[in-house]
């Protein structure tokens, strides 16, 4: 006889959580339910738009729950009715209380964005982008009360290269979680236990949420933070500097450690492959930007439309 295949409720909510959704959904375990945040406003019209994960899972005829909390009495019990063995959590939104934990049987599982313990919390992507990380990855952390600091049961590792983006890695990261999330399950489902390794106390960091006004490039700083910053705000908030009086957001730079005595936040040349403007060390070679109602265009077609820059000296 057949043994009961492993019940799996999954929590999460944007894009980034959809590719390990679709690992449980492979992994030969039971999907009983999907936990993602309500809907929320969303576009030009701000009309009420469903999750992601929640469009996955209707689509995958999965029963979807809302909640706005999961403090409640009601909550828990409605969690506890799927009789889940495992919850997989990846970017849901929401704190698990201790309570809510131990309500799997084999308690739940996190897929988180880093290299535990540096970044912890909510934008850990962005965040080791701007410290100029060499290396992040993906753990598979079996989760406790506190904010991504259980031990973890499996990892995932990808170099940071110069030419990533918030966007490129978060991409290649969310196919990694997937990855690791596969690797661990298929070892759970075969009766392993995975061993879980605690998490050092030495280089704990802290991804904080980002905040629209980090993205304002200050061209007194050093070329290659406002790099970093440029990099890790595409696609989401995008960085936004000053071009000879315009103000505009700007979509790619490349640093270069000329040197020149020229005020920081001038520019001093322009030509089709960029607009370098002076910043406190070093040049900043502007490539893509995007003017206020516009599109993103190249540095070729902004000077286009201001071709008294292209006398810059």
């Amino acid at each position: 006889m057949d043994s009961p295949r492993v019940r799996i409720v999954f929590a999460g909510t944007p894009e980034f959580s959809v590719p390990c959704l679709e690992a449980c959904r492979a992994s030969g375990a039971e999907v009983v339910a999907v936990y993602t945040q309500p809907d929320r406003p969303a576009g030009r019209g701000r009309k009420l738009t469903p999750s992601p994960v929640k469009q996955a899972a209707l689509a995958a005829n999965i029963p979807v729950e809302q909640p706005e909390t999961l403090k409640t009495v009601e909550a828990r019990e409605t969690l506890a009715a799927y009789q889940p063995d495992l919850m997989v959590v990846v970017a849901y939104g929401l704190i698990l209380s201790r309570k809510v934990l131990a309500i799997p049987r084999l308690g739940c599982w996190n897929v988180h964005a880093s290299l535990l313990p540096r970044w912890r919390g909510a934008a850990p992507i962005q965040r080791a982008i701007l410290a100029g990380d060499n290396e992040s990855g993906v753990d598979l952390m079996q989760m406790e009360a506190g904010l991504d600091t259980g031990p973890v049961l499996l990892e995932r590792r990808t170099p940071i290269t110069r030419d990533d983006t918030g966007g490129s890695l978060h991409d290649r990261l969310s196919l990694l979680g997937a990855d690791v999330l596969t690797e661990g399950l298929r070892r759970v489902i075969v009766g392993e236990m995975l061993q879980a390794h605690p998490q050092s106390d030495d280089g704990v960091m802290y991804a904080h949420k980002l905040d629209k006004a980090e993205a304002r490039l200050d061209f007194t700083r050093a070329a290659m933070a406002l790099e970093l910053q440029v990099r890790a705000f595409d696609p989401w908030p995008v960085a936004e500097g000053e071009i000879a009086g315009e103000n505009v957001r700007i979509w790619a730079a490349r640093a270069t450690e000329q040197t020149h005595q020229h005020t920081p936040g001038s520019v001093i040349a322009a030509q089709r492959d960029g607009i370098d403007i002076a910043c406190g060390e070093g040049v900043l070679r502007v490539t893509a930007l995007q003017r206020a109602g516009g599109k993103r265009i190249t540095a070729a077609d902004y000077l286009n439309a201001r071709p008294e820059l292209r006398s810059a000296r």
